[in-house]
């Protein structure tokens, strides 16, 4: 009887139940929509803080930052004519560690000993800068702050012409600087490199730990027409190219990797590192493992991708700032609206059935029976509202994606050690800023379907509480009453 009376009660009122359904899939169409379109802005904030320090790498430690007005050797370069008169075609290079800031490689053992460390992983980040030209005897001094821009295979690549001098001579030359990456090659699951994909050749292999071997970046191999089997010379040494990396968003970490040893050895930094990156045991204890090593590993900045994530703008930051409080809001605002219409619409359509119901009550219903009744074709409306507003969600969501609107995320710096040793943004990267462009997805996972579908059980019974309230209340003189 209950589904005869259901069926034949929701054939006759199309109309008002699909009023209410219309309702109920709105609001639940929207908050599909500002949830997917929320998970794939929070995606490619990820995709940009991979870029940057790596995959897995919830934070880095550096070196904390020296004292303001402390002195730093600035880069010379020495030649070989003999006389002021002289001239000659020279070429020398200078290895220098970036940030000039490096910590002991002993303190990728004390990270590790801290509770919640799961992993740590130390990198040496070295600019190489390589002078080419014609010189009279002199000294080349390169001025404080350059040299440090480039090319695409990240900041370092590619040749610049920085301001400097020659004392006791002249010349004319050009100046090239690229980024060099140490990586220990024992454990590449963690650091920069892991940002990008070997796409010819090969990685290093674990037994590679002081090999003359190296991974090119892709941008700076296609400069610098560089490929596997050909050599690479890094201040004197020649480097077997074995594989060609390409970075999976942005720019890569630097343009070659090579073993840390061998790193260490051409920067003459013998047992130094300039960043460890490490792996949590747990997410979502960052913040106290971050305490643990700045309070047990004196003279350390540790930075977190969440330091590091307050450093992006632009337009993601500001879209996903809109996503996230707008959009929550808004879906929250236009959820309870359709709660609170599909509500009344329910009420009302019982009180122009006062008749029908007092009619029931006379011949025998009890008012249980009534409210039962009026809350299964709650129900079903609201799970009819439930299945439109996922069909409408999943279309909105398909139609984001399909457009995949381009959003830019601007790289600042994170100041202190970040900038310094490759800190938080990883080799090469300095303080200067640089952009992103992400392209928006709007992924949408089983949790926020089984969510809508809770929402429209949720509205249903929310109606049928209202419906079900107004005909408890009837009494069957409420029938006559009407007749008359």
């Amino acid at each position: 009887m209950f589904f005869t009376y259901l069926r034949r009660e929701l054939r006759r009122r199309r109309k008002a139940a699909l009023v209410v359904a219309s309702g109920l899939a709105l609001g639940i169409a929207l908050v599909i929509i500002v949830s997917s379109v929320s998970s794939g802005m929070s995606k490619a904030q990820d995709k940009v803080l991979q870029s940057l320090y790596g995959l897995g790498t919830d934070m880095t430690v550096t070196k904390a930052a020296a004292a303001p007005g402390s002195a730093t050797e600035r880069p010379r370069f020495e030649f070989d004519a003999k006389d002021s008169d002289d001239e000659a075609t020279q070429s020398t290079d200078r290895v220098m560690v970036q940030g000039f800031q490096t910590l002991a490689s002993s303190t990728v053992t004390e990270v590790n000993g801290q509770s919640g460390v799961a992993d740590a992983v130390g990198g040496l980040s070295m600019t190489v800068m390589k002078v080419d030209g014609q010189f009279k005897r002199g000294e080349f001094k390169q001025e404080e702050g350059t040299a440090q821009g480039g090319g695409r295979g990240g900041p370092g690549g590619g040749t610049s012409q920085p301001q400097g001098e020659v004392r006791g001579g002249g010349a004319s030359f050009d100046v090239n600087s690229y980024t060099v990456y140490g990586t220990d090659v024992a454990k590449q699951d963690l650091g920069p490199l892991t940002s990008s994909k070997i796409t010819t050749g090969r990685t290093f292999k674990t037994t590679e730990t002081n090999a003359k071997v190296a991974v090119v970046d892709a941008a700076y191999a296609k400069e610098k027409e560089l490929s596997t089997g050909k050599t690479v010379t890094i201040h004197g040494t020649k480097f077997s190219i074995i594989g060609v990396s390409t970075a999976e968003s942005g720019d890569a970490a630097a343009n070659l990797y090579i073993p840390l040893q061998q790193a260490q050895t051409l920067a003459d930094a013998k047992d130094k590192v300039t960043t460890v990156y490490v792996k949590a045991a747990d997410s979502q204890q960052i913040a106290s493992v971050k305490a643990a090593i700045q309070k047990n590993i004196t003279g350390t900045t540790v930075t977190t991708s969440a330091d590091l994530a307050d450093t992006v703008s632009g337009s993601l930051s500001t879209a996903s700032d809109l996503a996230s409080s707008v959009g929550k809001w808004l879906s929250i605002a236009v959820l309870i609206a359709a709660f609170l219409v599909a509500g009344l619409l329910t009420s009302s359509a019982v009180s122009r059935r006062v008749r029908e119901f007092g009619t029931l009550k006379a011949l025998g219903w009890k008012s249980g029976r009534v409210t039962r009744q009026v809350i299964g074709e709650a129900l079903v409306n609201g799970l009819m509202g439930g299945v439109l507003g996922i069909a409408i969600g999943l279309a909105g969501a398909y139609a984001v994606t399909a457009i995949s609107p381009t959003l830019t995320a601007q790289l600042g710096s994170t100041g202190g050690g970040a900038g310094r040793g490759g800190g938080m943004g990883g080799p090469g990267r300095q303080t200067a800023s640089k952009a992103l462009d992400i392209a928006l997805t709007a992924p949408v996972s089983l949790s926020v379907i089984l969510i809508a579908v809770g929402l429209a059980v949720a509205g249903g019974l929310i109606a049928g509480a209202f419906g079900g309230w107004r005909a408890s209340r009837l009494r069957p003189a409420d029938a006559l009453r009407r007749v008359e």
